[in-house]
């Protein structure tokens, strides 16, 4: 059954996140919370060729990706696109983002569905 559309939710989110079971988890949820169209990308290089493809009204952006490769570049992209996203991160309140990005949202993993549905709804 799909969900109803909710005004409140984005329609079009990118999850940038390199564990794909992870990555399903958080499709699964947003998809119930009422988003129409899911993305995912497990590394920066892949997310930028979606984002210049089509513009997501929302991101979900994983801090530490494979080998050390880290999300603060796609961050900025984001910034200048003035694209909303969130961070999230299995590192907890341990992790440093750069000062530019420090006030940006930041979610950690595992993440509830009450806590994903706040970010998406701009609200964390």
């Amino acid at each position: 059954m799909k969900p109803a559309l909710r005004a409140d939710i984005p329609g079009d989110v990118l999850i940038v996140e390199d564990d794909p079971i992870i990555a399903l988890d958080f499709e699964d949820t947003i998809l119930r919370l009422g988003a129409t169209t899911v993305r995912t990308a497990p590394n920066v290089a892949r997310a930028l060729e979606m984002i210049a493809e089509r513009l997501p009204d929302f991101a979900l952006l994983d801090v530490g990706l494979v080998r050390g490769e880290k999300s603060f570049a796609l961050a900025e992209r984001l910034n200048v696109l003035k694209v909303r996203y969130a961070f999230v991160t299995g590192y907890g309140g341990d992790i440093r983002l750069p000062p530019s990005l420090a006030e940006k949202p930041r979610l950690s993993k595992p993440c509830s569905g009450e806590a994903l549905e706040a970010a998406l709804r701009n609200r964390c």
